[in-house]
């Protein structure tokens, strides 16, 4: 197993092609990184850092003064976390958008899905272990879209919380679920990660024909052609983490106050598109639909049948125009659903009458629906877009309008979560 997973990360020699940076842009390098960063600065943070309600705002206050290097270690810490999260969804959508998920690489792509989850919980059990204003109402109001699922919802958010309000119980859980739980987890899944990339022998290359096999490209020893790539990478990441971490200090409000919610009070950035959403929509279809079918997407896109364009971004050059337009209206359409449903009068209190499930969650449910696949179908027909270049720019557009939602929440709602400027 040593063997497997440490010693034959890489083979011995490679193909020239998987050299170029634009191929993959070093992105899950990059994560694994930013990873390894994150469980070495978080060992140090817990010689510093008491695990309590009462201790653990004092603690976390005192890295800034009284703990040499303390603020700048917690910096990179809390950079490392946003970075990861962000490089991880961005080799996602590469891998997606290359087709680099099809045939045996099936299994990965559910391992990264996995991975991307992980990464997410690592992020959001650390964001509470401050104990501030902002993390403790964050979680707050994260946990309570829970109460949304039919059936389990209230169990589930009892179990997250250690009862029926975030306190002492949800802070030691999110303690070992942060510094136990996940990275165990994490670090044996990017082993089996890596170790299947291996297995498809490395990146998918781009071919013109599916029967141009990969042994017919020249071959270049693996150090130092790769090894050094890899590693001026790493340090150019590291530079800017450390920048970053020296210029802009991780955030740090007042201590937890559970009987004085912050105006506006907000989750995490990475699920403000799920609170946006439940601005618009019934709590169930914000909560559970949407994420559901999202999630079944994701799950979706590697059972299609690899195309002969394997490796080639978008399929196409026609693919990669599709694609561009639908993200484009994707963040349009969204942008202006979310200015209509604000300035125009509910739709749903026309009808007093009428259920909110219906009003509120099934009439613009299915007009989105309806709007998204207009926009679709009227790419498709311009484009004449092949079945993998539409399933492409329909990912294209479901991303961008998420993306669209959530920095629609956490840039532009101000007090009261009214529509506001950043400024």
């Amino acid at each position: 197993m040593l063997r497997a997973l440490v010693l034959h990360l890489h083979p011995k020699i490679v193909p020239a092609k998987t050299l170029r940076f634009s191929l993959t842009f070093g992105l899950g390098g990059m994560a694994l990184v930013l990873v390894l960063v994150l469980l070495a600065t978080g060992v140090l943070l817990l010689f510093a850092y008491e695990p309590s309600v009462e201790g653990a705002y004092e603690s976390v206050a005192a890295l800034r003064y009284d703990v040499p290097m303390g603020q700048f270690f917690r910096n990179v810490h809390r950079w490392a976390a946003n970075l990861a999260l962000i490089l991880v969804v961005v080799h996602m959508l590469r891998v997606a958008f290359t087709g680099a998920l099809h045939g045996g690489r099936r299994g990965n792509w559910m391992v990264g899905l996995a991975l991307l989850a992980l990464v997410a919980l690592s992020n959001f059990t650390g964001y509470l272990l401050p104990w501030d204003q902002v993390s403790y109402w964050a979680v707050t109001i994260s946990t309570g879209m829970l109460e949304y699922i039919p059936g389990v919802g209230r169990f589930l958010q009892r179990a997250i919380r250690g009862g029926d309000d975030v306190g002492r119980r949800t802070l030691s859980t999110f303690f070992v679920l942060h510094v136990v739980f996940v990275p165990v987890v994490l670090v044996t899944l990017l082993a089996v990660h890596f170790w299947l990339v291996r297995k498809a022998r490395g990146v998918v290359i781009p071919r013109a024909r599916a029967d141009d096999p990969i042994e017919r490209d020249p071959m270049v020893a693996t150090s130092p052609h790769l090894t050094h790539r890899e590693g001026a990478v790493a340090l150019a990441l590291l530079a800017v983490l450390a920048v970053l971490a020296l210029l802009v200090d991780a955030p740090l409000a007042a201590s937890a106050n559970p009987g004085l919610s912050p105006n506006p009070a907000k989750a995490p950035w990475y699920f403000m598109g799920f609170q946006e959403l439940l601005i618009h929509f019934h709590p169930l279809f914000a909560v559970v639909v949407f994420p559901v079918l999202g999630l079944a997407l994701l799950v979706r896109a590697a059972r299609r049948e690899s195309s002969a364009a394997e490796g080639v971004w978008f399929a196409s050059p026609n693919g990669r125009r599709i694609a561009t337009a639908a993200a484009v209206a994707g963040a349009v359409l969204t942008i202006l659903g979310v200015l209509f449903d604000e300035l125009v009068p509910d739709v749903a209190n026309a009808f007093p009458g009428a259920p909110k499930l219906v009003t509120a969650g099934l009439v613009p449910f299915a007009a989105t629906a309806c709007i998204g696949w207009g926009a679709l179908h009227v790419l498709r027909r311009k484009y004449s877009a092949s079945p993998e270049e539409s399933a492409n720019a329909a990912f294209a557009l479901g991303f961008s309008a998420f993306a669209a939602l959530t920095l629609v929440g956490a840039a532009f709602r101000g007090a009261g979560m009214a529509l506001t400027w950043p400024w």
